[in-house]
């Protein structure tokens, strides 16, 4: 049986997933981080490479994960990923999760923006923050958007 720490379970409920059963959640808590560590991995090459053309399409996938019950980052795992490692499907995500989607679309957008204006240093500050915020998340399930929500 798989268990988690009461700090995770607090910190995983603040995403939202306070309805998933603490068994399911305790499988699969390693996994909600999957979407995120991607977001971080993907914003870091946009940001490095300053390409608002990388930064606008995590935009797109950001904004899916904001209107959609799941991040497209999702379905690799869904429906890939957890056969391999024989670990049930991540549960949809809620209105917090969500809501963190919608503010990184923006803050992607924001950084395209930047880098399309010539605004470099503006630019590379804002894209390295949300670097920052994203590894937070996809390594210790503090999402700071979620608390906000």
């Amino acid at each position: 049986m798989t268990t988690m720490s009461p700090s995770t379970a607090e910190r995983l409920h603040a995403q939202g997933f306070n309805s998933v059963d603490e068994a399911w959640l305790a499988e699969i808590a390693p996994w909600l981080r999957w979407s995120p560590a991607l977001c971080a991995t993907f914003e870091a090459a946009g940001t490095a490479l300053a390409s608002p053309s990388i930064l606008l399409a995590l935009a797109a996938t950001a904004f899916l994960g904001a209107i959609l019950p799941f991040h497209p980052f999702d379905l690799i795992y869904n429906y890939g990923i957890r056969f391999l490692v024989r670990k049930r499907a991540l549960p949809p995500n809620r209105a917090p999760r969500r809501f963190a989607c919608g503010i990184a679309a923006v803050w992607l957008i924001a950084t395209a923006l930047l880098f399309s204006a010539g605004q470099m240093t503006a630019g590379y500050v804002l894209g390295t923050l949300f670097v920052g915020v994203a590894a937070l998340v996809s390594t210790t399930d503090i999402c700071i958007a979620s608390i906000i929500f």
